[in-house]
């Protein structure tokens, strides 16, 4: 990709993070989160969020310091840390999270027009459909897509984000009339209807995962490594203050009975409400749906490139860009029509929970990248940016922790959707099984320390408890298989054996390929039911053989 292709800096990054951040949710719900479990209640919710949103972000960065993040942002980064299938798996159903996610905010925004729902109604005693005002709102926002492409959604993203900052900054700016009549200060803050705390909060949550919306970008960034870890750490925790704020203005501003009751609220409280609000909800949905729909694109393609779907045609298909500027329309426009058939539904609300599961796993799955690159310490792990492993791990267990307390229900279906296609994905890409480095590092290493901790803890060697341990030396693998069976048979269960086939060449780049070749064929044809471990060694003689043998770690 030419160096002119590469547009974007931080700015589109942090933009995209915090418009959805500060997104609908904001606007429409989180004055009744405050008005049911009380200032306090809000708190842990924010606080328990982003337990799972700040190392998420830090595990990102770190990963995109490392190694360059290409087209696909965290599908790029879960593929190439578990593998191709693991990756195309999460990949998928991320993707689907994405496209859905355009429709959610698209109908969000109708609620900027519920002056006119209720005139109609009251005029004409019609109750006019949602979809009258977000279909040809979807429509318009795929014509822009696929014209213009992420560069104008950029721009436009600027020019909504600059309302949605002045309509927070009118919010706190304004008093409310009955502000007098709240009695709130901190010493009284309420933690109430704590059984309603996680119904509640699987209604926010999704208000803080927009912290990832902008690596999916990251195709088009000219530096990701350093507009990925500045950009989407500074949207989180900006993002998480202004919510501490608004939570407390929301409480000191309204009783608890009309945070409840009236999701205007804020249009109440702000300086101009009756305008300001309307338009920030308007740009909240708008700039979160932009950010949406400029990212699922990406991920599309990404998992085209990699061949992740069954015919190549659609592969090719959906990997092509536009010439001129780069841009996946083809992956957009399949975007665009899966975000237009939820629109068409008009109500989300059952897949929404679904999608936050799955961002729940993609998130839990970025934490614990982190983790055991960190447990595994492979030597080529080496980013610039680096978090701690503990904070990774409570990403990752608050991760999964949340989802069952959210729904177990919808837990086991996001679960069993990512079961059965991870078995249908690996079922037509064979070729691409096997584990991959970062699981064999961390199975290094927790061997290496088990081995360490036996023998520091002195344990007392009983008579009785002794373990074989063979080696067998052949050239002869292919032509007679006692030996193998020997060995097998002497480490069957109880010791470790290993066998190694000798190539009877002086080293050499010719007589390596031909190791290499001869170990594949040993392991196809012992594998299954092998108990020892193969290898081979290339050695003129069976002397030097066997002093290279007794050098090899572990033996």
């Amino acid at each position: 990709m030419s160096e002119t292709i590469k547009k974007f800096g931080t700015a589109p990054v942090f933009f995209t993070a915090i418009s959805t951040i500060l997104g609908a949710i904001l606007f429409l719900r989180f004055g009744y989160a405050v008005g049911t479990v009380g200032f306090v209640g809000v708190i842990f919710i924010i606080i328990l969020g982003h337990m799972v949103t700040i190392p998420t972000s830090l595990a990102i960065s770190e990963l995109a310091t490392n190694k360059r993040v290409e087209g696909g942002g965290e599908y790029f980064i879960i593929s190439r840390s578990f593998g191709l299938n693991i990756g195309a798996t999460i990949g998928i159903s991320l993707y689907l999270s994405q496209a859905i996610s355009v429709a959610f905010y698209v109908i969000a925004f109708t609620e900027t027009f519920q002056f006119l729902f209720d005139y109609i109604l009251q005029t004409y005693s019609f109750t006019l459909p949602r979809q009258a005002i977000s279909i040809p709102i979807m429509l318009a926002l795929s014509a822009l897509i696929l014209k213009k492409g992420a560069n104008l959604g950029v721009k436009a993203l600027y020019f909504v984000v600059a309302i949605l900052a002045i309509s927070i900054l009118l919010f706190f700016l304004g008093s409310p009339e009955t502000a007098n009549e709240v009695s709130f200060n901190f010493a009284n803050a309420e933690f109430r209807n704590s059984e309603q705390f996680f119904l509640v909060f699987a209604i926010i949550f999704p208000a803080f995962t927009g912290m990832t919306a902008g690596v999916g970008l990251s195709g088009d960034l000219k530096n990701p490594a350093k507009s990925i870890p500045i950009g989407t750490i500074t949207a989180t925790v900006l993002g998480m203050i202004i919510y501490f704020f608004i939570s407390y203005k929301l409480a000191n501003s309204a009783t608890p009975e009309e945070l409840t009751n009236n999701q205007f609220v804020m249009s109440k409280i702000a300086l101009w409400g009756w305008i300001v609000i309307p338009l920030g909800l308007a740009a909240s949905t708008i700039s979160s749906a932009l950010g949406s729909v400029m990212v699922a694109p990406r991920t599309l393609q990404a998992l085209a490139n990699d061949n992740s779907f069954p015919a190549k045609s659609i592969n090719r298909w959906l990997s092509q860009s536009r010439t001129k500027d780069d841009e996946p329309v083809n992956a957009s426009l399949i975007t665009c029509l899966i975000a237009l058939v939820f629109v068409a539904l008009g109500n989300v609300d059952i897949v929404a929970q679904i999608i936050s599961m799955f961002f729940m796993i993609t998130y839990g799955s970025l934490c614990l990248i982190s983790f055991l690159h960190h447990f595994g310490s492979s030597p080529s792990y080496r980013p610039s940016f680096k978090s701690k492993w503990y904070i990774s791990l409570i990403g990752f267990v608050t991760s999964v922790w949340v989802m069952l307390k959210i729904s177990m229900v919808y837990s086991i279906v996001a679960f069993s959707a990512i079961t059965l296609l991870y078995i249908y994905i690996n079922y037509v890409h064979k070729s691409r099984k096997g584990l991959s480095s970062i699981f064999t590092n961390t199975i290094f290493q927790l061997n290496r320390n088990l081995q360490l901790y036996l023998q520091k803890s002195k344990i007392v060697k009983i008579s009785t408890d002794w373990r074989p341990s063979v080696i067998c030396i052949s050239k002869n693998s292919f032509n007679r298989d006692n030996a193998f069976k020997l060995t097998n048979w002497i480490s069957y269960k109880y010791g470790f054996g290993t066998y190694l086939h000798r190539i009877e060449e002086y080293y050499s780049r010719k007589s390596f390929e031909k190791s290499q070749q001869e170990l594949n064929r040993l392991i196809h044809n012992y594998g299954d039911k092998s108990h020892v471990y193969i290898d081979t060694i290339i050695s003129p003689s069976y002397t030097s053989a066997i002093a290279h043998a007794i050098q090899i770690p572990s033996i």
